[in-house]
């Protein structure tokens, strides 16, 4: 494990063991806050993301991947957009995404809520994902308004209005305590 100022992360290869309140994390404006508990090297099969969203924020933006991805609401309520319909989830709620399901999920208004998010990794050439238009996902801020498999311009507006840096420590009281 290497300590940056915000936490630790792992670089190298391995088992290791650590706490999402001691990890580093990503502060990410509308899209909330994560914790992927990856340094400069990403797991190489697997990504894993703690989401932590205030009210109406969202992990992204609404696409499809290549790769399986699976979603489990650990605390609050969000709205999950998938197929262009609407769904209601609570905690405890699982949402399995099979590759080339349209997805994403938001925080309801007035409620925060914990994710956590895993999905495949070698998606293939751009990483499989392609964002896409949705009057439904739009309703909640999660449509692009032009198809596109650039993150970078599916997440302009939100990129444009962050800090240089985005990594921060471990916000207190962000995750429920068990």
């Amino acid at each position: 494990m290497r300590e940056t100022k915000n936490g630790p992360v792992v670089d190298g290869e391995g088992w290791f063991v650590v706490n999402a309140q001691d990890s580093r994390w990503r502060e990410m404006g509308p899209l909330g806050a994560y914790c992927n508990f990856e340094g400069k090297r990403r797991f190489p099969q697997l990504g894993i993301n703690v989401n932590v969203l205030g009210p109406g924020e969202r992990i992204g933006m609404y696409h499809r991947e290549n790769a399986q991805e699976g979603f489990l609401v650990l605390a609050g309520e969000c709205t999950l957009v998938i197929e262009d319909q609407e769904r209601q989830l609570t905690a405890w709620d699982f949402v399995h995404c099979p590759p080339g399901t349209p997805h994403i999920i938001v925080a309801a208004e007035g409620q925060s809520a914990v994710v956590l998010a895993v999905g495949g990794r070698g998606r293939g050439v751009g990483g499989g994902v392609r964002y896409l238009v949705s009057d439904v996902a739009a309703r909640h801020g999660a449509s692009v308004a032009e198809e596109t498999t650039d993150p970078s311009a599916a997440y302009a507006d939100v990129y444009a209005a962050l800090p240089r840096s985005t990594w921060a420590p471990y916000r207190d009281g962000s995750l429920p305590s068990l």
